[in-house]
């Protein structure tokens, strides 16, 4: 056996010694950005952490991570023990955070990777972080099917399934079947599909208004037997609540936007158990 092949086996098995210590492991992902796909995703966690369960929430987009701004952790750095892991953010009681951005010395420069440095990271914020045991891991995915998620299906065993966000516009459904195909090649259970920033309520009226056309191309979604988990609206109160940090599902639970939240995780958590 040479130094690569025991390097590599050595690598898998720390992964899955890791992974064993987390009984749910869940990406969220797009095939198209701007659908609002991190917001739905640390809104995931901070619900699933408000319920008692033991998060963890990781931010695998290299290029452009959003989840220190949404939890208002920009300034700072990660840390690290004794050992060298990396000791993660908790921002919240009951949820650990990692992202790149804590590693970054300055937030407004660009991280100009190839695959193999990105590949490499991701791994390990897998084996050197100081994850513990957890109830759930949240994958925050970058836009698209490339090195990040593809990492994510490959090397993470039992992942329990993928949430796919988009919108109703006909570009990011389009998108949308490309991320199921993504899944179905790589035998990867898809959870359902959020449709996010569907529809807003007139602020004068309370009128429903419906912010795309009506197109017939969620009927792919029937057919290929993809559940629509929930159609959410577009909520300035949700957005300000992201730019400022202030975790929405924390402060707003008297909203009609918080009760959808939280039937998305009711349903997750029931997908997952009937899967087992």
């Amino acid at each position: 056996m040479n130094d690569t092949t025991f390097e590599k086996q050595l690598e898998e098995m720390q992964i899955k010694d890791t992974m064993n210590s987390i009984k749910h492991k869940i990406m969220v992902m797009s095939n198209k950005g701007g659908v609002g796909k991190s917001s739905v995703a640390s809104n995931i966690a901070v619900e699933l952490a408000n319920q008692g369960n033991k998060i963890g929430l990781l931010d695998i987009d290299i290029h452009g991570p959003s989840q220190a701004k949404i939890f208002n952790l920009t300034k700072k750095k990660l840390m690290s023990d004794e050992k060298g892991n990396i000791i993660p953010f908790e921002p919240i009681k009951n949820l650990k955070l990692v992202t790149i951005a804590g590693l970054l010395s300055d937030e407004s420069q660009p991280t100009i990777w190839r695959g193999p440095l990105k590949i490499n990271i991701i791994k390990q914020f897998i084996i050197n972080v100081v994850w513990k045991d957890l109830d759930y891991l949240i994958i925050d995915a970058p836009p698209g099917t490339g090195d990040e998620p593809l990492t994510i299906a490959q090397i993470i065993p039992n992942l329990d399934g993928i949430i796919i966000v988009t919108t109703p516009q006909s570009l990011a459904l389009l998108d949308s079947k490309k991320a199921i195909s993504f899944a179905e090649k790589l035998k990867v259970n898809i959870l359902g599909i959020i449709e996010n920033m569907s529809y807003l309520h007139c602020p004068h009226c309370s009128k429903k208004i419906d912010l795309f056309k009506s197109h017939d191309d969620k009927s792919i979604f029937n057919e290929m037997k993809i559940k629509i988990l929930v159609t959410l609206p577009f909520d300035a109160q949700l957005l300000e609540s992201m730019d400022n940090g202030n975790f929405f599902m924390k402060t707003n639970k008297q909203t009609a936007l918080y009760q959808i939240m939280q039937s998305i995780v009711n349903q997750i958590k029931t997908l997952i158990e009937k899967k087992r």
